[in-house]
């Protein structure tokens, strides 16, 4: 036998889907592959391609190195047939053998001798109709052909079967040239058509018998033809050994492993101390006897020692082993901690980290208090979605302190790879398990609080599709037998309580977005940021650079300053740098052991961090078609200003402002239903159709998207065109129909917020949208006015003054 399929196993790529010892699943998998019914022919000089097998081959022909280059640039497949004279160059019709088998490129690699070398992969049988063309290389029209299966419990094929294997281990194990896991990887094909096809390509066979192998259609009949060639090659064999082993004298081969024992164990004692391979798996033995997990864990566990023990420590196979039952022993199968169910204790704990967020807080206590009435619960699968800086991440860790429970973090972000969540199989080299397995290992419990942040941001590419991996880790239907590719068992991580975070929803498959109960998280409040400051980043940052508590004092309207002029967002995260930024110039004039006074100022403030930044603040709408608008942006709520000008034309509509196609067709409807009732508007006709309207949104180069910008374009349209001004201190938001309804939009307490911080007194909403309002807290509302509307008319009698400009 000739193992050389085995020498190439490392060559193939790493994200190559094959594996060259097939499992009758994959095989199958093979054999349905679509082929279509013209193939690109590459004949072989002196090699048959069998189905499943993998084989390198070197091209030389111009005519094969052609066809393999554009074959593997098309990702297609081609068909591979002997070639009945070896000796012949350029081989005609009649020089190829009929039947080949169907095959796939797996690498192409370009030699420094000019030749081309390929690794093949034989998929399934085929026999050629009729050659199509012959340049630039052989097409041929080919149908596929079927092996001929034995029965269920045939148990003359069985015998076969076994006894194939096992005249295959002897002559590996009589070949002097063949290496010792040969006989690993006969042992390893589950597959009985697979292992026939495998031997037969790797017998020391000549090219007219292997072709005979491969023409036979009956997988019995093939079988029996191989183990008839596998006897006779060993026969020789036994014969050659034994004139060899009487003319030649060497070691048996008891002695030579003793000797090579003993040297083995001196170096190991030299190293490592004379920690031997033996003692190695009687630890792993002893640490499972140890070890608190299921009846079928334990089972598989003392099959793989078993098989370790049967492996050369040389090898590298047993490397892996050992790796692989480390990673048992490792997981807490059974070992849970013991949660601390005292409700108020939790309360207090939540409270302490993060100041706000009752709603957030509220629905962890609920969780909490079931738990303790029930003694036991499938945890939750909460998703906190909100802008970013917010505290979603930070509430994990809070959670897992009130619970007592460990910690777990896993950023999303960027993640593309299936893989990354359901590890490697194990067979692969450098293979690792999923780092949702490494961080219950890392936890050293069941039950971990497991934040996995950033699920908006999971990627998709030619290594799979996260998203689709992440469906059985956050169902708790599912995740009770969460199979990780690499462990290759069952795992239960129904104990664990997963939070996932996320800044935009949307970008979250809907099958994912199902599995989870979505938690808004909005945005602060000025004076709930200026607490958050006081009670957590100032002393965090003080802290964070060596200063005492009484080195910075700031005051309320200080702070308040420092909000209102240096941060636009609805977390605090830039607060906290522009926090840093003053603790990091009072620590230089401590370090520099100058005269440091503790008070910031406004002025101080100033001149640390530069002057302030211009936030957007109501402007006097003196111009008819300029209204105020609020809008909903990744950090927060903002107002924004549309603006809309005539001039003479046909009718036509421009707009202008980095606009999105769904806030282009509002101002398309808005414009449209002014046309279809102008009448009610008191607009004349024939001034619509001999005026252009240019609709303009600033900031220009900020993208803006969205229907909620609506019924501020139909207010702005119809008061260019009515000369009618926009009421003072009013600002609006919702979506309109071309029936004259105006529809609810989200973001409202962000752009609420917006509003109040601008100078705004009056705010037009949908009806439907009173309930958002209701939600938030009614200290946040003093001082506004809400007008709530189901008809656009009823916007333009609220909004527009009665005289005109």
């Amino acid at each position: 036998m000739k193992i050389d399929n085995l020498t190439f196993q490392d060559n193939i790529t790493e994200d190559s889907e094959f594996i060259p010892l097939l499992s009758e699943e994959e095989e199958q998998q093979l054999l349905n592959t679509d082929v279509p019914n013209v193939l690109a022919i590459l004949p072989l000089r002196n090699t048959v391609l069998f189905p499943g097998v993998v084989i390198p081959i070197t091209a030389g022909r111009d005519k094969s190195i052609h066809l393999l280059k554009e074959a593997y640039a098309k990702k297609q497949y081609i068909g591979v047939t002997s070639q009945k004279d070896v000796k012949q160059d350029e081989p005609e019709q009649n020089d190829i053998s009929k039947i080949g088998t169907v095959a796939k490129i797996h690498k192409m690699i370009k030699m420094p001798d000019g030749n081309t070398t390929v690794i093949l992969q034989g998929l399934r049988r085929f026999k050629i109709i009729e050659f199509i063309s012959e340049d630039p290389y052989f097409k041929a029209e080919i149908t596929l052909l079927s092996d001929k299966k034995p029965k269920k419990n045939d148990a003359e094929y069985d015998a076969i079967i076994d006894s194939i294997k096992d005249v295959a281990i002897q002559i590996v194990k009589n070949s002097p040239n063949l290496p010792s896991e040969a006989s690993f990887a006969v042992k390893s094909i589950e597959s009985p058509s697979f292992l026939v096809n495998f031997v037969s390509s790797n017998m020391d066979l000549n090219m007219e018998d292997k072709q005979n192998l491969l023409n036979e259609s009956s997988i019995k009949e093939r079988a029996t033809k191989t183990l008839r060639h596998l006897n006779f090659e060993l026969q020789k064999l036994k014969l050659k050994n034994d004139i060899h082993s009487k003319t030649k004298y060497e070691l048996d081969q008891q002695q030579r492993e003793y000797f090579l024992n003993q040297q083995m164990r001196t170096i190991q004692e030299e190293l490592g101390g004379g920690f031997s391979s033996d003692q190695e798996i009687q630890e792993l033995r002893q640490r499972a006897k140890n070890k608190k997990w299921g009846k079928e864990p334990q089972q598989y566990f003392d099959k793989e020692l078993k098989r370790m023990e049967r492996l050369n420590p040389q090898m590298p196979e047993f490397s892996i082993q050992r790796n692989y039952l480390e990673f048992m022993l490792d997981l807490p199968w059974q070992k849970v901690s013991k949660d601390k169910l005292n409700i108020n204790y939790a309360k207090k704990i939540l409270n302490q980290d993060h100041y706000g967020l009752e709603k957030v807080k509220e629905r962890i206590l609920e969780y909490l208090a079931v738990l303790k009435l029930k003694g036991d619960m499938k945890s939750p699968i909460l998703c906190l979605y909100g802008p970013p800086g917010v505290g979603k991440t930070s509430l994990g860790k809070s959670i897992a302190r009130a619970l007592q429970r460990e910690y777990q973090r896993m950023s999303l972000g960027g993640l593309h790879d299936e893989s990354e969540i359901r590890g490697h199989r194990k067979t692969y080299i450098g293979a690792m398990p999923g780092r949702i397995l490494q961080n219950i290992k890392r936890a050293g419990v069941s039950n971990p609080v497991f934040v996995l942040d950033e699920i908006d941001k999971l990627g998709r590419s030619n290594q799979g599709d996260p998203t689709s991996a992440m469906l059985e880790v956050l169902d708790p239907e599912q995740n009770t037998t969460f199979h990780d590719n690499y462990l290759d068992q069952a795992y239960d991580l129904s104990n664990v309580m997963f939070i996932a975070t996320a800044n935009d929803i949307s970008n979250i498959p809907a099958p994912l977005r199902d599995r989870m109960e979505m938690v808004q998280v909005n945005g602060y409040t000025v004076e709930e940021k200026i607490q958050i400051a006081k009670k957590h980043l100032l002393p965090k940052q003080l802290e964070d650079h060596g200063l005492a508590k009484d080195f910075i004092k700031i005051g309320k309207k200080e702070l308040t300053f420092l909000v209102d002029g240096y941060t636009r967002e609805s977390g605090v995260r830039m607060l906290d740098k522009k926090i840093a930024s003053l603790a990091r110039f009072i620590a230089k004039d401590v370090a520099m052991e100058k005269d440091v006074d503790p008070k910031l100022t406004r002025e101080k403030i100033e001149e640390i961090l530069g002057p302030p930044q211009e936030s957007n603040k109501y402007e006097n709408n003196d111009v008819p078609g300029v209204v105020t608008g609020l809008a909903w942006t990744s950090v927060g709520g903002d107002i924004l200003f549309i603006e809309s000008i005539l001039s003479k034309g046909k009718g036509n509509l421009s707009m202008t402002g980095n606009l999105g196609k769904v806030m282009k067709e509002s101002a398309q409807i808005a414009l449209e239903y002014v046309k279809a009732n102008h009448e009610s508007f008191d607009i004349p006709l024939q001034k619509i159709e001999e005026s252009n309207v240019h609709i303009h949104v600033p900031e220009g180069a900020v993208p803006k998207d969205g229907p909620s910008a609506g019924i501020t374009m139909l207010t702005s349209i119809v008061s260019t065109f009515t000369r009618r001004k926009v009421k003072k201190n009013i600002a609006m938001t919702g979506e309109i129909t071309l029936r004259g309804k105006v529809l609810p939009v989200g973001g409202i307490k962000e752009k609420i917020l917006a509003a109040k911080r601008a100078g705004i007194k009056e705010i037009i909403l949908c009806e439907q949208n009173q309930k958002d309002v209701q939600e938030i807290n009614e200290q946040y509302l003093t001082g506004l006015k809400f007008h709530f509307v189901n008809r656009m008319e009823e916007v333009l009698e609220i909004a527009l003054l009665k005289t005109k400009a």
